[in-house]
């Protein structure tokens, strides 16, 4: 994905986070549960994609599962 693709994902999502935090904010009690929990998904796509556009690797399970690869780089 390109530069400006991300841009433009990473501003449609703290738009998408900013109109769910105005609704959270003004929401019923009744909605509030379904509302803060999209929001956090939300906030957690904004998150990835700043990390994203930031050039920053995400560490996990899946670096740890396939670091072992590299040691068999010079042997073939």
């Amino acid at each position: 994905m390109s530069i400006r693709a991300l841009a433009l994902e990473l501003y449609r999502a703290q738009k998408n986070v900013a109109e769910l935090q105005k609704a959270v904010d003004a929401a019923k009690p009744s909605d509030l549960e379904a509302l803060s929990q999209e929001l956090r998904g939300a906030q957690k796509e904004m998150v990835m994609l700043r990390k994203m556009l930031d050039g920053e690797k995400e560490s996990g399970q899946f670096r740890k599962a396939f670091s072992g690869f590299s040691s068999w780089k010079g042997k073939i």
